[in-house]
C-alpha cells in the first residue's frame, strides 16, 4: 500500500486545496486593485464621496450617523456568526467518526483518511478566521468613520479642512467596505470548499464556479449597471 493511500493525501488532494487557495488570491488581487475594471467597489466609493459632500450641508446629520450604526450592525452580525461557524468546525473535529460516516453515505463521495478529514476541516477554520478578522476590522473602521464625521462643523463654519475630513471619511468608508467584501468573499470561498468533503475535483469546480459567480455579480451585473455615475463633480476620483 502506497504513502499516499496511507494518509489520504492522493495527487488530486494537494492540487484542489492548491488551486482553491490560488483562485482566492487570483479573483482578490485582480477585483480590489485600483485600476481594475469598473466595478462595485469603485461606483459605490462614487456614491460615498457624493455623501459626504451632501452631509457638509447638513445641519443634523443624524441620518447619516444612522446609514454608519447599521453598516456597524452588520459587520457585528456577520463577526458573531463568524465566531458560531468556527466553533462548529472545531466541534466537527471532536465528532470526525460521526461525520464522516454521513459524507460517506453520499453516492459520490470518496473514502478519505482521517488526517485528510482533519485537514479538510483547518482549512475551513481558517478560511473563516481569515473572515472573522475582516468583519471586525471593517467594524472598528466604522467607529473611526463615526470620529471623524462628528470631526466636520456645522455648514455655517465648514472649512477647507473640513471638506479634506469629508473627503478622508469617503475613503475611510470605502476601504472598510473592502474589508467587509473580502468577509463575505471568504463565505463565498468556505462554500466552494465545502465541495472537498465529497471529492477534490468537485472542490476544483466548485471553486471556479464562485469565482465566476463573484465576478459577475461584482463587474456583470445588473446593479452595477444600473447604478451607473453620480453626476457630481465633487464624486469623481478614483477608489483609494
Amino acid at each position: 500500500m502506497s504513502d499516499a493511500s496511507l494518509t489520504g493525501l492522493a495527487p488530486a488532494d494537494i492540487v484542489a486545496p492548491a488551486w482553491f487557495l490560488a483562485c482566492w488570491a487570483g479573483y482578490s488581487l485582480y477585483a480590489d486593485r485600483a485600476h481594475a475594471p469598473p466595478n462595485l467597489m469603485q461606483r459605490m466609493h462614487e456614491y460615498r464621496r457624493l455623501w459626504m459632500s451632501c452631509m457638509l450641508a447638513r445641519e443634523n446629520r443624524m441620518v447619516d450617523t444612522q446609514i454608519i450604526a447599521n453598516l456597524m450592525r452588520s459587520a457585528s452580525f456577520f463577526a458573531s456568526t463568524t465566531m458560531f461557524i468556527i466553533a462548529g468546525l472545531i466541534a466537527v473535529l471532536g465528532a470526525r467518526t460521526t461525520a464522516m460516516a454521513l459524507i460517506a453515505e453520499l453516492p459520490v463521495a470518496i473514502e478519505t483518511s482521517p488526517l485528510l478529514w482533519d485537514l479538510k476541516v483547518l482549512l475551513m477554520v481558517v478560511v473563516y478566521v481569515y473572515a472573522f478578522f475582516k468583519f471586525t476590522w471593517a467594524y472598528r473602521q466604522y467607529n473611526y468613520c463615526l470620529i471623524l464625521l462628528g470631526s466636520i462643523p456645522l455648514p455655517d463654519r465648514i472649512t477647507e479642512e473640513s471638506r479634506r475630513i469629508a473627503a478622508r471619511t469617503a475613503i475611510i468608508a470605502t476601504s472598510t467596505a473592502r474589508h467587509f467584501n473580502r468577509g463575505t468573499r471568504a463565505y463565498y470561498f468556505g462554500l466552494g470548499a465545502l465541495a472537498w468533503f465529497v471529492h477534490p475535483w468537485l472542490f476544483v469546480l466548485a471553486t471556479v464556479w464562485v469565482m465566476l459567480v463573484l465576478y459577475r455579480r461584482e463587474f456583470r451585473s445588473h446593479l452595477l449597471a444600473t447604478l451607473g455615475a453620480p453626476k457630481d463633480d465633487q464624486a469623481g476620483g478614483s477608489s483609494p
